[in-house]
């Protein structure tokens, strides 16, 4: 395949082209993607008879339709940008002045402007404000599915919701039927989810090479930020990068601390890259110059031990019980700092399922089916309580009909596991 000059093609395509052609998508039928996301969103949605769903998570809705716009933004100020879909219809109704973003998208058969009904734009008229934004609602959706409809609602403001039920509108839970929906991937979909970890992995592999005592954890963390927007990646949704004793326990977040000689640092990627695809793999580092002690040898294969004996048990079919049950037995000394998880789904962002360790499960797990299609990250996390250092490793895989693919290929650290 000849290499596509998209530089040469810019000036000649609109936003919607010039995002789909991207060089990072050749090769990909991202009209095909589109239309097994939304055609999942509607089979859960039948599944439990939901007439409508309002979504307003900017992931849900670019999962949906393809749509994106300030997602960030969007996340926090809202609801600024939502979408209504029904069985034969999706409405968006976009961000003040952004109308034309989703123009093109054949997901979508109406661009609206949306009215924000939060505290930040109505101030205090915010009660009106609800009011009027759940009347109009009504009547559409009455319009598009008759009387009394039951309607699938997720980041919805109280205020807004009671007064949608005020209007008669049956409202229930959309995250069931779109974390379901999201839980299965297609063959094409996964075409964009390697295309994101890939660029991940450079960003790490240029993170790796630039890690030296003496730089902050904050400067080192900026090289992988710098990777995955020059490659055309979203975001990194959390701030987990840390060295020597801010490595244990697990989830301080990056800081202007010194990385010192000989200090491990341990990352968690969390990377919102290209086609808004979770890149989700950890590994720990070693920073020099001198070999790693055994101590750090030893915290290092026993996470790569836990990693991979609860790669080898997975398989299509089973339930979140059995997976939990033959997990490996965390030692004694590390399972108060455990991860919080023994492995969770992964695809625009983490999502369903949450497979809980054996010791959590009374309390926290649920049952469930491991199926093909499904993509899982697998975690550890060892650091004695009390100790001075830990270490974080993780990896991706896909559930196929007969097993396990790999998907994340970052190499793990020699040195530590000698």
């Amino acid at each position: 395949m000849a290499e596509f000059d998209w530089h040469a093609e810019r000036s000649d395509l609109a936003g919607l082209a010039l995002l789909d052609r991207a060089p990072e998508n050749e090769g990909i039928d991202l009209v095909a993607v589109r239309a097994w996301r939304q055609g999942q969103v509607r089979r859960e949605m039948a599944a439990r008879n939901i007439d409508a769903v309002i979504l307003m998570d900017p992931i849900n809705i670019r999962y949906a339709t393809g749509a994106r716009n300030m997602q960030v933004f969007s996340m926090r100020n809202g609801p600024s940008r939502y979408l209504v879909m029904t069985a034969d219809r999706t409405i968006i109704y976009e961000f003040t002045g952004a109308l034309h973003l989703p123009e093109g998208l054949e997901t979508i058969d109406e661009i609206r402007p949306a009215v924000t009904a939060s505290f930040v734009a109505a101030g205090p008229d915010i009660v009106a404000r609800e009011q009027k934004w759940a009347k109009d609602m009504a009547a559409t959706l009455r319009e598009l599915c008759g009387t009394n409809p039951r309607v699938g609602v997720e980041r919805m403001n109280a205020g807004t919701a009671m007064a949608m039920a005020d209007h008669g509108i049956h409202l229930v839970d959309a995250q069931e039927p779109v974390e379901m929906a999201r839980a299965i991937k297609s063959a094409e979909e996964m075409k964009c989810i390697n295309a994101s970890l890939r660029a991940t992995e450079r960003g790490v592999g240029e993170l790796r090479d630039a890690l030296k005592p003496g730089m902050t954890e904050a400067e080192l963390w900026a090289v992988l930020h710098h990777s995955i927007i020059a490659q055309n990646g979203d975001y990194v949704e959390t701030r987990l990068l840390n060295s020597g004793d801010r490595t244990n326990p697990w989830f301080q977040e990056t800081s202007s601390n010194l990385i010192q000689a000989n200090d491990l640092v341990a990352l968690d990627t969390d990377v919102v890259g290209c086609h808004g695809y979770y890149s989700d793999f950890s590994r720990t580092f070693h920073a020099g110059p001198e070999k790693p002690t055994d101590k750090q040898r030893d915290l290092y294969k026993v996470a790569y031990e836990q990693v991979h004996h609860n790669m080898g048990i997975l398989r299509p079919g089973m339930s979140f019980r059995d997976y939990a049950d033959a997990a490996w037995d965390i030692p004694e000394k590390y399972y108060a700092n455990r991860y919080y998880l023994s492995a969770h789904g992964c695809g625009m962002t983490g999502e369903y399922p949450y497979l809980y360790h054996n010791g959590d499960f009374p309390d926290a797990g649920y049952d469930g089916e491991i199926l093909p299609g499904m993509t899982l990250c697998v975690e550890s996390y060892t650091g004695e309580d009390g100790g001075r250092e830990g270490v974080k490793l993780e990896q991706q895989v896909l559930i196929t009909e007969t097993g396990v693919e790999l998907l994340s290929r970052f190499p793990f650290e020699e040195e530590l596991l000698k």
